[in-house]
């Protein structure tokens, strides 16, 4: 320390915190407006420790209201922030504003730059040095602060962040501190009054006291969060959800949550949306949650703090017991935010089952439009996969269209012999009510899943069974369909032989013919073998490897033996087995089949052989 006058003191820094004043003003912040947040942040402590002070001492300015103001001088690009909190006496200035403020802070940061790592997203820690963030934007700051002590003198703190800094005394009345600065040449847009209430509404609407720019108070949407359930009314969540969320509607619903336990309190505000975003699938790169710190906001999409498949959720998370790094700008991967993600994963399941048992409308407005995200969770969340598969639900041969049934409530209403769970895949419900492969179903009234979602074709093969009872495509060659003994065969030596032709002639096209069990009106069909792929997935699996050979697996041919057609074959065999008429209706039967399930390719060759069938049929 030197002496500048005889009431002005001049200290120089320490080559260490000359490196940190560097670090932060050219590194660390990947947003310089976070200097408000963080001005705003330590003005709100300092007003916090003057109300707590104020319960049991005689303070300076005893019960005055407790505010934040600040003011922008756009000519002069000069801002303030101004409480009446606390403050500090010439020591504390000293000590807090003067050096670095934890051990290991320098060493830290410098090692990561070092290593080439990115400083904003650092782990280190809360190390309190939030205030030196202001250097980024400023070219000289100046402290003007008081102690609450009824007997400390006022002092001006100044300094342009390089070199060291002056204190003297001055006259101030009141308690609490004023920082004032001017601004850069490039940060010269925080002198606009338009853009500093941008960044307090943005980042610190949810202070605990009111913030003031000018006479206007800025802050006026309360923290919810924080009180009472029983306290809050209807008008005021849907305030508050369309402030967080910028959603036009109401939403759907919401969960108040209050955790108090030990290294992992939180209290959180989420809210469940009427509409789903355009495209569900990049919910990414929506926002989801935000993350407070004391009511501060720290991060407006915290990824963590959910899984993927429930990230349409919109609100609030807000703990003290979370790790940051320096900046306040990237949390740490920590036990705490652990904690958080799976109670709050468990409540939001929790309220999802409460809905589909007790008011169904409400979960299917839910499911219909956010079930596609929602049941990726089948496959990425393994602790609460039972419960998501509990809330699945699909369509099915037995119900109307819109209308949609749970597995559970699937096995209630199976016939007394059905041992498995079936399912047909398809691009929508029409192609699925005409497939050839459902007409033994609709017959004999066993219900099928129809699944036209195409995220289901990932899902529903993943659960294999439910009630162990096993769950199968109907496109598949080897379900249960009824007993043997209840089975009248039809593959006697005359459709053996014709089987015989239906392979000679399609050859490697097909992995086997077979005479069918599963048809009633049409004349063949093509199933999967045991190994072979749903062929929706496999449909699905060569448009998004377009650019990829996908090898196409090798179907069954199922013949419908008691079909007028086949057994005008088995007729024409009979006559003349080399016939050519037969071969051309044996490969017109397959590519229909082909036709049906949208693999077509030589639509060409299937018209002009229909053409010579039709010749044939009509000498």
């Amino acid at each position: 320390m030197t002496e500048k006058t005889s009431s002005t003191k001049t200290f120089e820094y320490k080559a260490e915190m000359n490196q940190l004043l560097h670090l932060i003003v050219h590194s660390l912040y990947v947003h310089p407006e976070v200097f408000l947040r963080e001005l705003i942040s330590n003005a709100s402590d300092a007003l916090n420790k003057a109300r707590c002070r104020e319960l049991t001492e005689d303070i300076l300015d005893k019960g005055k209201d407790l505010a934040i103001r600040i003011s922008v001088d756009k000519d002069k690009q000069w801002v303030s922030v101004q409480d009446n909190g606390i403050g500090m006496t010439e020591q504390e200035l000293i000590d807090n504003i003067g050096t670095v403020a934890k051990s290991g802070t320098l060493e830290f940061l410098s090692r990561l730059k070092e290593e080439g790592k990115p400083l904003d997203a650092a782990l280190i820690g809360q190390f309190g040095v939030g205030f030196y963030s202001v250097f980024m934007v400023a070219d000289e700051v100046v402290i003007e602060t008081r102690s609450a002590q009824k007997d400390a003198l006022a002092c001006r703190w100044v300094s342009s962040g390089e070199g060291g800094f002056t204190i003297e005394p001055m006259d101030k009345p009141d308690r609490g501190t004023k920082i004032s600065f001017k601004l850069k040449d490039n940060a010269k847009e925080f002198a606009e009054p338009s853009r500093i209430k941008e960044i307090i509404t943005k980042y610190s609407n949810f202070a605990d006291f009111p913030i003031f720019l000018g006479e206007e108070r800025v802050n006026t949407v309360r923290a919810l969060w924080r009180e009472s359930q029983s306290e809050i009314k209807p008008s005021e969540l849907q305030e508050f959800y369309k402030f967080i969320s910028n959603d036009y509607d109401a939403p759907l619903g919401h969960l108040h949550v209050s955790i108090e336990s030990v290294g992992a309190s939180f209290k959180a505000l989420i809210f469940i949306p009427k509409h789903a975003p355009f495209n569900l699938m990049q919910i990414h790169e929506q926002k989801s949650l935000h993350l407070y710190a004391n009511k501060i906001l720290i991060q407006d999409d915290c990824k963590d703090l959910l899984p993927e498949y429930l990230r349409f959720c919109k609100g609030v998370v807000d703990t003290p017991d979370l790790p940051l790094n320096v900046s306040r700008e990237v949390t740490q991967s920590s036990p705490v935010m652990a904690k958080i993600r799976s109670t709050l994963t468990t409540k939001i399941l929790t309220l999802l089952k409460s809905w589909a048992n007790k008011d169904q409308e409400k979960y299917m407005t839910f499911y219909k439009n956010f079930g596609p995200l929602f049941k990726t969770g089948l496959n990425t969340d393994f602790i609460n996969r039972d419960k998501i598969i509990e809330l699945l639900r699909f369509e099915s041969s037995r119900k109307k269209p819109g209308e949609f049934i749970s597995l559970k409530q699937y096995v209630e209403g199976m016939k007394e012999n059905q041992t498995e769970i079936y399912y047909l895949s398809g691009e929508d419900r029409t192609d699925l009510e005409n497939n050839p492969n459902l007409e033994y179903f609709k017959k004999n009234n066993i219900e099928v899943l129809l699944l036209s979602d195409p995220v289901d074709v990932f899902i529903v093969p993943s659960i294999q069974e439910y009630d162990k009872k096993p769950i199968k495509s109907i496109e598949k060659a080897d379900l249960d369909l009824l007993p043997q003994d209840k089975i009248e065969t039809k593959e006697d030596n005359l459709s053996k032989s014709l089987l015989g032709l239906f392979k000679e002639v399609l050859g490697d096209k097909i992995e086997d013919a077979v005479a069918s069990r599963r048809l009633v009106d049409s004349a063949v069909t093509l199933v999967t073998g045991k190994d072979g792929l749903d062929p929706q997935m496999e449909k699905m699996m060569r448009r998004m490897n377009k650019d990829l050979s996908v090898p196409a697996f090798k179907k069954i041919l199922e013949v419908n033996m008691d079909h007028p057609v086949v057994k005008n074959l088995s007729r024409l065999y009979l006559e003349n087995p080399s016939n050519p008429l037969l071969r051309k209706c044996v490969e017109q039967l397959y590519d229909s089949a082909v036709l049906i399930e949208g693999d077509l390719t030589t639509t060409s060759e299937f018209v002009r052989r229909m053409t010579e069938i039709m010749e044939e049929a009509t000498k």
